[in-house]
């Protein structure tokens, strides 16, 4: 199944339970929280983290994402009733209605192809005021990230929360043109083994600041890991902040 941990009830469970908050919650949060109250897009939400999270600092939040089984735990979840949540892509979003679009977990990199990647970042500069804040992160290719989706260094064990563990590795097949094919196995404690195949486009901080540009957003600056250090001696990410002329 392609992106199973989205779409599947049962690897939702396991998404979240793998997926706790960490610390690239915690920036993203200190970014859009650097104005309080602001009407906030997260666009590829998912299961909901951060966008409960920003509902709860007191901003009014949209949480838009195209997987209808991310955004049913999304909703069970408390405070819920405090988000929008909308099943679909981008071009949902209504023009000049927000003020920060954020799209976080390496969501800009699922938007392969450049023509999906500037539609994308074109209704999301329709849908900010002008001056209006984007922030995303995406990882860079020099860190070569692929390198360890291996059977070996990325086997695991998830716990969920009734207890149950499963057993998880991922594989790479291809890597070509800055995209990755890969594939997550999870085998469950019942024996059921669920697939969950993808592809990420890793593109370059000079790919990323052309479409930026080419869409209308100004850069304001790029970071290479969550506690600011530069390009290349941080995590391995491109941590962009940029804002609508």
């Amino acid at each position: 199944m392609r992106h199973g941990e989205f779409r599947h009830p049962r690897l939702v469970e396991v998404y979240d339970a793998e997926c706790p908050w960490s610390r690239d919650d915690d920036w993203f949060l200190a970014v859009v929280g650097e104005t309080p109250g602001v009407r906030v897009i997260d666009l590829g939400c998912g299961t909901g983290r951060l966008t409960l999270a920003l509902a709860e600092a007191g901003h009014t939040v949209t949480g838009v994402d195209p997987a209808g089984a991310s955004l049913d735990a999304a909703r069970a979840k408390p405070g819920a009733e405090r988000v929008t949540w909308v099943e679909g892509t981008s071009a949902v979003l209504p023009d000049r209605s927000s003020d920060v679009a954020v799209l976080t977990s390496h969501v800009a990199q699922f938007l392969v192809d450049d023509d999906e990647w500037a539609r994308t970042l074109a209704d999301l500069a329709r849908a900010l005021v002008p001056g209006g804040r984007l922030a995303f992160d995406s990882r860079d290719p020099a860190d070569r990230r692929w390198e360890r989706w291996n059977p070996v260094d990325s086997r695991r064990r998830i716990t969920l929360p009734g207890g149950e563990v499963v057993r998880a590795w991922t594989e790479v097949h291809t890597v070509a043109g800055g995209r990755v094919d890969f594939t997550h196995h999870y085998l469950f404690g019942d024996g059921e083994e669920l697939l969950s195949s993808a592809t990420l486009r890793f593109r370059t901080e000079e790919e990323l600041r052309g479409s930026l540009r080419s869409a209308g957003f100004a850069v304001d600056r790029i970071h290479g890991g969550w506690g600011g250090e530069p390009v290349g001696r941080g995590d391995g990410e491109f941590l962009v902040l940029a804002h609508r002329g």
